[in-house]
């Protein structure tokens, strides 16, 4: 005879199971529908109505989920920097630790850096509401500001900092070169990314040329194998 406990488990196992799935696949239709809503009508103009006709589920279910427009906000911020910074652990895992050259190596991890993390949905999706709302609620992007951007900034500098010791590059502050990197990276993206546009392939690849080169030449070791130099040629007069 089996035992009633465990009768009564494998019974309702299935049915908790698939409520749970249902409960996920909810929360995670409204993050979806929130990020949509949010994006288009900034925090202020969204409504939590027009978000739960989004996402196909009732008012009360967005509230039992969140309680409150701000805390829905704060989760669909956390559920993209999340995604975001994902992203981007895998990118700074091709970070050129030993680069054949320099300048290519350094470039292509610019393209794959603009492209798959500041570039891409979730970027925009970021960028554009830290325009829109990030004077009005900075509470809101706290832990944005901590975990994303200043990631990126951190990382970069111990990777700088790497290649610096390596004898590859020369600098003394790395925080200061990675925020540099990242700046002049994004310097001839601005306008289009500000507008709306999404950069072509080209594009990315003559931005990413463009800054690895000046900031190479502000920060390359110096060769050691360079000629002599030759000394000035005399004016005939």
């Amino acid at each position: 005879m089996r035992n009633p406990k465990e009768a009564a488990h494998k019974a309702t196992g299935p049915i908790l199971g698939h409520t749970q799935r249902g409960q996920c696949s909810k929360r995670l239709s409204i993050l979806d529908a929130a990020a949509e809503v949010f994006c288009r009508e900034g925090f202020a103009g969204a409504s939590i109505d027009e978000i739960a006709v989004e996402a196909c589920v009732s008012r009360q279910t967005i509230y039992n989920h969140y309680r409150e427009k701000e805390t829905l906000f704060t989760a669909v911020v956390e559920d993209v920097m999340n995604r975001t910074n994902s992203s981007l652990y895998s990118i700074l895992a091709t970070f050129p630790d030993k680069p054949d050259s320099l300048e290519d190596d350094l470039s292509a991890f610019a393209v794959r850096l603009t492209k798959n993390c500041l570039c891409n949905q979730d970027g925009k999706f970021l960028r554009k509401l830290v325009q829109s709302e990030g004077e009005r609620y900075p509470q809101l992007f706290e832990g944005w500001r901590k975990h994303g951007p200043g990631k990126i900034g951190t990382a970069l500098a111990a990777l700088f900092a790497r290649l610096s010791y390596g004898g590859a590059l020369q600098m003394e502050d790395f925080d200061l070169a990675a925020r540099q990197f990242l700046a002049l990276v994004n310097a001839d993206l601005q306008i289009l990314t500000l507008f709306g546009e999404s950069p072509t392939d080209e594009q990315l690849e003559t931005a990413a040329r463009n800054a690895v080169r000046t900031f190479l030449r502000a920060y390359s070791a110096p060769a050691t194998n360079a000629p002599a130099s030759q000394p000035p040629v005399k004016a005939v007069g």
